[in-house]
């Protein structure tokens, strides 16, 4: 937990050396110490990145190319993959910690896994996310999200089994389409931040529905986190409903967002919309960014990596400057650490000695190209290397 990082360049700034000692960033600047020594040769050093939104308990990765069979709907994506996951032995730590492995090479610190609960697969996704998790303890920081992928007012027994995930050590409570899916959005979240407000956890919800269906219901999670005194423990993935609509509307959702600290996270994914990041920003609007399926039964993208998936959030909001494409690397680092409530993150004095060296002149670039990383390191030590 001690270590000595020579000629490195923290955010892109002038080339240096930090001590980290117990695990947290002692100092910069020359100096001499009795502890490991790592040259950094230039390279550039970010914090940890953080995945505020996957799917640990769904992916396939390290197994066999699978040809994917899901359909155009959410609700066919939805079937396929619970008519198909036992064939793959899914949930499985297996997978989940091979996929770990590879995020943790690629310098990812933190990852909030969004594992399923519903009557058939019970608790075991979230025993199995849990065992893949501590096969990289010490490497890499996961919390889940019970998530109700097949729908929570519809399926009899779903909502005991949040209750009993979250009462388990579960972080977080979930939620899919409130309306969209489950057809009851006030019954809905009502349940979930009933959950949250009893025990004390955070919500992190799925919402694909569009347009002003999708805006209403972002105001209903609003309503609801001011109400219940949850301000920065909400967050809403993909929230296509901030898109699409009058600007003054969405100036006033992005308002709101702002007063009760409710994260946005995107994974930038295929054609769908992304949140406004400038805009969001300019409010004080927290984002976020995750990986979501990595090479599962859904679809066969994806490759773990949080530079990777900045660059296409970057691409995806047509950015083209450093400051903007910044933007995108925010939402894969402090805009991530913030939604999942970390402290004494980044690289200050203090923070703890989550980062990892790339081979960049500038933070842009890294997003950009996203080169192999040379050197990752938790809690100051150093899990991977190129």
């Amino acid at each position: 937990m001690n270590l000595l990082l020579r000629n490195v360049r923290p955010g892109g700034g002038d080339p240096t050396d930090v001590l980290v000692r117990d695990g947290r960033i002692a100092g910069f600047g020359p100096t001499e110490a009795d502890v490991p020594v790592e040259d950094g040769g230039g390279a550039l050093l970010l914090p940890g990145l953080v995945d505020a939104h996957c799917h640990l308990d769904k992916t396939l990765w390290g197994l066999p190319w699978v040809p994917n069979t899901s359909g155009s709907v959410l609700a066919d994506r939805i079937s396929n993959e619970q008519r198909r996951r036992k064939e793959f032995g899914l949930p499985s730590p297996e997978p989940a910690a091979a996929l770990l492995d590879t995020m943790i090479a690629n310098g990812t610190s933190f990852v909030r896994a969004h594992t399923d609960v519903d009557p058939e697969l019970g608790l075991s996704g979230i025993e199995a996310v849990r065992e893949a998790a501590a096969r990289h303890r010490g490497r890499v920081t996961v919390e889940q999200v019970a998530f109700p992928q097949g729908g929570l007012l519809t399926r009899p027994g779903t909502l005991e089994l949040l209750e009993r995930a979250v009462a388990s050590g579960v972080e977080n409570v979930g939620g899919i389409d409130p309306a969209g899916y489950d057809r009851d959005p006030r019954g809905h979240l009502d349940a979930i931040f009933d959950i949250a407000a009893r025990h004390g956890c955070g919500v992190d919800l799925h919402l694909h529905d569009e347009g002003p269906l999708g805006a209403w219901e972002i105001e209903l999670v609003i309503e609801r986190t001011k109400a219940l005194g949850l301000a920065g423990k909400v967050a809403i993935g993909h929230a296509f409903g901030i898109c699409g609509i009058p600007d003054a509307q969405q100036d006033r959702l992005l308002e709101g967002l702002a007063e009760q600290q409710i994260t946005l996270t995107t994974a930038a994914v295929y054609d769908r919309p992304v949140p406004p990041l400038a805009k969001m920003r300019a409010a004080g609007a927290n984002a976020a960014c995750g990986n979501d399926g990595v090479r599962d039964l859904w679809g066969p993208y994806g490759d773990g990596d949080m530079l990777t998936r900045a660059m296409h959030l970057a691409y995806r909001s047509s950015f083209r400057t450093d400051p903007e494409i910044e933007l995108a690397l925010h939402a894969a680092t402090y805009g991530g650490a913030k939604a999942l409530r970390l402290k004494d993150y980044g690289l200050r004095i203090g923070d703890r000695a989550d980062f990892f060296l790339v081979a960049a002149e500038y933070p842009a670039e890294a997003v950009v190209s996203h080169p192999p990383r040379q050197l990752v390191v938790k809690g100051g030590a150093v899990v991977s290397r190129r």
